[in-house]
């Protein structure tokens, strides 16, 4: 039996809140997107049998907490790495998810995925993973999590707070310079700790106001114009908080993609998603070609090359595909 598990990436647009007084960490922002995709293809064998490094990590790592014998893995398609559209946790949880079924047993991801070291901050990649949307995660107890996050596998994913389908009308310009990687594993978890111990909760609090008073009501309604406005708010409040770890609101030179986009009429918000350097624009179907121009501008008036992509939300979880 052969399976194929595909998925794809997720926009990050930032956390609710980042300062030790508050009494819950992190709360994740972000949604699925259709492309680009992570497909890993695996069928039954003993041991691990796989060409990608990654991969054959989790798969590994994978085997041991099922308790089977093994896979022979194929990554397929991947997803850009570390350039904040959740390359990391995606692979984890396909890999996860194809060995498990390729062995006939459920892989138990939300469960699983800390011993895979994810969710440890945001849970948004874990419950796009699973079900796809526009995901507000509950964060995790800041008694517990200080300005460090515990070992892998000593936490549990953050519940989803608040969830809701993408409108079927909107697009998102997806804006991938070609420049050097976002940060991750130790130097992400130092920044992290650097941005959690300086965090003003004053901007917790704005970015309360904002996401119930702005995001989710036009989520809910489906107002694209309103939404790219909010979250571009949501990146703005939480670059204050990354300023000195990044060199600025926006690690240079995203700054000036971002601002070009902002200036745009068809697109009606810009961000960084995650650690970048991917950059983020809310559009809808009627402006898709125009913001799609406006993201080569973009990239040549901050003079760096890279991809420009429009591309949809998704509503559906990780696509499981089996071959008897």
């Amino acid at each position: 039996m052969t399976v194929r598990v595909s998925t794809g990436g997720r926009l990050h647009f930032g956390f609710t809140n980042l300062s030790l007084s508050h009494e819950r960490l992190y709360g994740g922002l972000g949604l699925a997107l259709r492309e680009p995709r992570t497909v890993v293809t695996a069928a039954p064998t003993d041991g691990v049998d796989c060409d990608d490094p990654g991969a054959a990590a989790y798969a590994r790592r994978a085997v041991s907490l099922l308790g089977v014998p093994g896979a022979r893995l194929t990554v397929e398609r991947s997803l850009p790495r570390h350039v904040g559209v959740g390359s990391g946790t995606q692979l984890a949880l396909a890999t996860l998810t194809a060995v498990a079924r390729a062995n006939g047993v459920e892989p138990a991801v939300r469960e699983l995925a800390p011993d895979l070291g994810r969710g440890g901050r945001s849970g948004v990649g874990v419950a796009t993973f699973e079900s796809g949307g526009f995901v507000l995660d509950a964060g995790h107890p800041t008694v517990r999590f200080t300005t460090s996050r515990p070992a892998d596998g000593d936490w549990t994913v953050p519940p989803v707070a608040a969830s809701h389908p993408v409108p079927a009308g909107w697009r998102f310009l997806l804006v991938l310079p070609e420049l050097d990687e976002g940060r991750s594993g130790e130097v992400e978890d130092a920044s992290m700790r650097t941005a959690v111990e300086r965090a003003d909760p004053v901007i917790s609090n704005r970015i309360a106001g904002v996401l119930t008073r702005r995001v989710l009501p036009a989520v809910a309604t489906g107002n694209a114009e309103r939404f790219g406005s909010a979250v571009e708010e949501v990146g703005r409040l939480n670059g204050a908080w990354y300023a000195d770890e990044q060199g600025g609101t926006y690690r240079p030179p995203v700054g000036k993609i971002v601002a070009t986009l902002s200036e745009t009429p068809a697109v009606f918000g810009a961000g960084q998603s995650s650690w970048g350097p991917a950059v983020y624009g809310v559009t809808d179907a009627a402006n898709a070609d125009a913001a799609g121009a406006a993201g080569e501008e973009a990239l040549a008036a901050a003079g760096v090359a890279g991809q420009v992509r429009i591309v949809r939300g998704r509503n559906r979880g990780a696509q499981v595909e089996t071959d008897d």
